[in-house]
């Protein structure tokens, strides 16, 4: 049975802007696309490219003297990134996410995980599923396993459920369990900069060890660290069904 989100991805390519086709094609990013076009590094067709065109299958794409094409084959991983790597397209940066993974063709992080936590990461080189991931609005659904330096009590389970001040604002009421004396689970709608840690340190607490273990319908599950799997068309298509009803 072909996947639905699959088949959006392909038909997507009938046309795309020019600098979304480098970017896939693992020239570099969209922003330094726009640069090599700005000063005229790119041809399409044997003529000078321009900012926000639009490329349809058939045309020559060259970058210089070279000629380069996209992947028409969509990739969406599940990767348990380990602690001190980093959520990153900079270059210059060694512990750089797309460096670890190394992956054949250019795949991006759809969400952050920050450099001291570790597990569940997607990555793929759908902008679609990013895009759509990151609507703070859409509130899709992290979970996490959380242990702290201190035993948890039945106040601080509260406060963090009921939402805590951090970053001038007040955290979207969430799901939380305990699940030993130092560890509990969170389930998270929203993604502050360094939220969890932010929440616990405002109640006194310090994050010893934080782990994605789920990504709306993607689980963690028994992946090893450092390691990373495609997902399945089944998870694909829940993916794809969550995404367009924007829950979970």
């Amino acid at each position: 049975m072909s996947n639905r989100i699959r088949e959006e991805f392909l038909q997507e390519k009938e046309q795309v802007r020019l600098n979304k086709y480098l970017s896939e094609a693992g020239v570099c990013s969209r922003r330094e696309a726009d640069r090599l076009i700005e000063n005229g590094k790119v041809t399409v067709d044997g003529q000078t490219a321009q900012t926000g065109m639009k490329i349809t299958p058939g045309q020559v794409v060259r970058v210089g003297k070279k000629i380069v094409s996209r992947q028409d084959d969509m990739v969406v991983l599940a990767v348990n990134k380990p602690r001190g790597i980093v959520c990153t397209e900079e270059k210059k940066e060694r512990n750089s996410i797309v460096r670890f993974l190394d992956y054949p063709i250019r795949v991006t992080y759809a969400g952050r995980l920050d450099k001291d936590s570790r597990g569940l990461l997607l990555m793929t080189n759908n902008g679609d599923i990013i895009d759509r991931m990151m609507r703070g609005a859409n509130r899709h659904e992290k979970e996490y396993k959380v242990t702290v330096d201190k035993e948890i009590t039945g106040d601080f389970l509260k406060k963090m459920s009921e939402g805590v001040p951090i970053l001038d604002t007040v955290t979207r009421p969430c799901r939380i369990s305990r699940i030993g004396k130092y560890t509990f689970s969170v389930v998270l709608t929203q993604g502050l900069n360094r939220q969890i840690r932010r929440m616990c340190e405002a109640l006194g607490y310090e994050v010893k060890d934080l782990v994605r273990v789920r990504v709306m319908n993607i689980r963690l599950g028994s992946l090893k660290e450092g390691q990373y799997r495609k997902l399945s068309d089944e998870e694909l298509e829940e993916l794809y069904d969550l995404l367009n009803k924007g829950g979970c």
